[in-house]
């Protein structure tokens, strides 16, 4: 008999949904839009226009949905693949909270 099941979650933190706005900010004061999707304690994934390179560092402020400041942090990017429409899901793992 074939298991046909979902696979086991690798992810040792849980995700929390979000759908807040974001911001990658990018050498020479350059600013891409964004979107939280989700978040952990550990990563998070965003929805943008902007196409990263494989391992590289973004910074990223992500706007918190009941007013507070924003969480501002670095992120290794882990995954980046096309959505369509010219959008991009990117996945990464938070290295260093810088706010």
């Amino acid at each position: 008999m074939n298991d046909r099941s979902a696979p086991p979650e690798r992810r040792l933190d849980r995700r929390i949904p979000l759908g807040c706005a974001a911001a990658i900010h990018l050498p020479g004061s350059v600013t891409v839009e964004a979107e939280c999707i989700e978040l952990s304690i550990s990563g998070m994934t965003l929805h943008s226009t902007y196409v990263p390179g494989e391992s590289e560092t973004i910074e990223v402020s992500v706007s918190s949905p009941n007013g507070a400041a924003p969480l501002h942090a670095r992120l290794e990017v882990k995954r980046c693949h096309a959505l369509g429409g010219g959008r991009y899901e990117i996945g990464g793992a938070i290295v260093q909270v810088l706010g």
